[in-house]
């Protein structure tokens, strides 16, 4: 099942927004979000609890009552229609056709020599820093950067908590990942009421993250890449930045293609390797999809029984 989802991410990529469960749970922390307290720590941390309560209560629910029609409507859990269909509903907490071309864009926007375009779709699509005055290399590092930590993030968490709890434990780890990206800030209004999406979201990433360096460096070799760098780079710099998970397949990625990954005044990923470039950009969407199909095989090899809850 891991493996059709991505072949369905691939072939139908995102439904529009009214149909896209994680959009409808960004409106939900939108629209929580305008009631949050205002002026009281405890007050703020709790709700970012009450949040999270709510969010993944619905999205385990939801989870639950697809699982269980599929059962009711296929009473034989093995049939090939069963699959598809759960599949289907896991490629909705995927995003590798979303990232694979967003870091596309930015690659050919680049190759085109266009640094003003490549900058608006970085900034649009994949980073969240000012990008207004990054030269190539600096555009290159960051969408490399992008398609490492959301390879983790966007694609091999979602399909380990499926392998351990079937879609409602997907479900509930998509949710908790869209409220630390909604929440997770340091700025007044943002700063405690993130504070337990944000660490719950460390958590629950942290053997995901690990995972996915060791998915890039195995795939360094498929892609004409280092794999003892690959190890070696991640083993030395993985923990330079402030997320004790995102620097871990950055950093794989940052040896696996010999290039330094560098956000000023943060990290500098794979010091005094060369620069990345646009080329770059594109054997990390190559190292991309090896890395998370070995993912998908792995997990595949779990038991059936951890997918599929019967009624």
């Amino acid at each position: 099942m891991p493996l059709l989802a991505l072949l369905f991410d691939l072939l139908l990529g995102d439904p529009p927004n009214r149909f896209h469960p994680t959009a409808w749970m960004g409106n939900l922390i939108a629209f929580l979000f305008k009631f949050r307290p205002h002026g009281n720590r405890l007050a703020e941390l709790a709700y970012g609890v009450f949040i999270l309560l709510i969010g993944v209560t619905l999205s385990v629910l939801a989870g639950i009552a697809i699982t269980q029609l599929i059962n009711l409507l296929i009473p034989n859990h093995q049939s090939p229609i069963t699959y598809l269909l759960i599949a289907l509903f896991l490629k909705l907490t995927l995003s590798l056709r979303g990232l694979d071309r967003a870091a596309r864009d930015v690659q050919f926007a680049l190759q085109a020599g266009n640094l003003p375009e490549a900058r608006r779709l970085l900034s649009w699509h994949l980073v969240s820093r000012d990008t207004s005055q990054l030269d190539e290399s600096k555009v290159s590092a960051a969408a490399i950067e992008s398609v490492a930590e959301n390879s983790s993030d966007g694609i091999i968490a979602p399909l380990f908590f499926f392998a351990l709890g079937g879609l409602p434990a997907a479900f509930a780890y998509r949710f908790i990942n869209t409220a630390d990206s909604m929440l997770g800030y340091h700025d007044e209004e943002r700063e405690w009421l993130g504070k337990v999406p944000a660490r719950l979201d460390d958590l629950l990433n942290f053997i995901p993250a690990r995972l996915a360096g060791l998915f890039i460096v195995l795939s360094a070799p498929f892609c004409g890449a280092s794999l003892t760098q690959a190890w070696k780079i991640m083993w030395r710099d993985s923990n330079q930045t402030a997320s004790p998970n995102a620097g871990i397949p950055m950093s794989a990625m940052a040896g696996a293609l010999g290039v330094e990954l560098e956000k000023i005044d943060h990290y500098a990923l794979g010091k005094g390797l060369q620069l990345p470039s646009a080329k770059d950009i594109s054997r990390a969407r190559r190292l991309l999809y090896f890395s998370v199909t070995f993912a998908a095989l792995s997990f595949f090899i779990l038991p059936h029984s951890s997918l599929i809850l019967s009624p």
